[in-house]
């Protein structure tokens, strides 16, 4: 079992057929700089699930999407794996119903797990550790999310960023990317930064509280409220060091790293990330313009856009990285 690889097999996605533009949201706050928003926050438009459209529904699109394109069926699947913070029901776990509903062997293990930013990257991670282990030789592994359901319909700031996706990536024994090793990182310290108060246990019941926060924004309990001044902090002290030592653990200089797809949080974040990290331009994704940050898809809804662009290719090295809601973060290698 020692002489076992993991490999990236296949890659697709899926984003909903709504789209709402700058234009749109500007209709609704008059007041608010549309082009200030596109240049700063990188997106013209984003795509809004249905509303009665689920990530279950969404993760399932995209599977059925990569099965069509790759030729898989579903009886080669041996585990399923679902990154999401918004499932269809506390209980059971939505990748329990993909398995029936997406047609995968009853032998097949299958859970949730609940992450946001860095949820493809922790997937990969336990997909290469089930297939390194001999435990599974094919392991999908699904994410999928719709924030714009717990965004306030007076909350512009987020809904100008987040848009719904879903992205599904085979893992196997055999591809054409070999999974390097990983670095992580958790502060749950940082929690309050990034929430959605209220449904759950802890307070099961809404409480309609809400109060303005330092950046003049208002925390809704029962709605997400991010702290962006304090995300965008938090970032730019854990990635740069997080670069730093994937480069380390994997034995490479940064030379050495063709291409970078980092989590596309918005275009001033990873602008300065890219800076601060001293990484050229020509090297690093930027590409949201038409998608908004999709949590934890970005890094799989990036590596399609560079496969099927021909940007990223046979004989590369590419760093791929997450980092967001935890507050929590992630990183590795892939090799083409």
């Amino acid at each position: 079992m020692t002489n076992l690889k993991a490999y990236i097999r296949a890659v697709s996605c899926y984003l909903p057929e709504q789209v709402v533009t700058n234009e749109e949201l500007l209709r609704e706050f008059p007041e608010w700089n549309a082009d200030k928003v596109s240049a700063k926050v990188g997106v013209n438009s984003r795509h809004l699930a249905a509303p009665d459209e689920t990530a279950g529904d969404m993760a399932e699109k995209a599977a059925r999407k990569l099965f069509k394109e790759y030729s898989i069926k579903p009886s080669e699947i041996d585990f399923l794996l679902l990154c999401t913070q918004s499932p269809d029901y506390f209980l059971p776990s939505t990748a329990c119903l993909l398995q029936e509903r997406l047609g995968i062997p009853t032998s097949c293990g299958a859970f949730d797990y609940n992450l946001g930013c860095s949820g493809c990257i922790y997937g990969m991670a336990v997909a290469k550790g089930l297939i390194m282990a001999g435990i599974a030789r094919n392991v999908l592994l699904l994410t999928a999310e719709t924030y714009n359901k717990y965004l306030h319909p007076s909350d512009k700031s987020n809904r100008s960023i987040f848009g719904d996706g879903a992205a599904a990536c085979l893992i196997s024994t055999e591809g054409f990317a070999g999974i390097g090793d990983f670095v992580f990182g958790t502060d749950g310290s940082g929690a309050d930064n990034l929430i959605v108060k209220t449904g759950a246990a802890r307070q099961k019941e809404k409480t309609g509280h809400s109060v303005p926060d330092d950046e003049g924004h208002t925390w809704y309990d029962d709605y997400l409220y991010m702290n962006g001044g304090a995300i965008f902090n938090f970032t730019l002290e854990a990635v740069p060091a997080m670069v730093t030592q994937l480069l380390a653990k994997n034995k490479l200089q940064k030379d050495e790293v063709d291409y970078y797809i980092f989590h596309q949080a918005n275009k001033f974040m990873l602008n300065t990330i890219r800076k601060v990290c001293v990484l050229p331009k020509e090297k690093f994704y930027i590409h949201l313009e038409e998608t908004g940050n999709t949590v934890s898809s970005t890094v799989l809804i990036g590596l399609k856009d560079c496969l099927d662009k021909d940007i990223v290719k046979s004989g590369m090295r590419v760093m791929v990285t997450g980092f967001g809601v935890g507050l929590s973060w992630g990183g590795c290698i892939l090799n083409f």
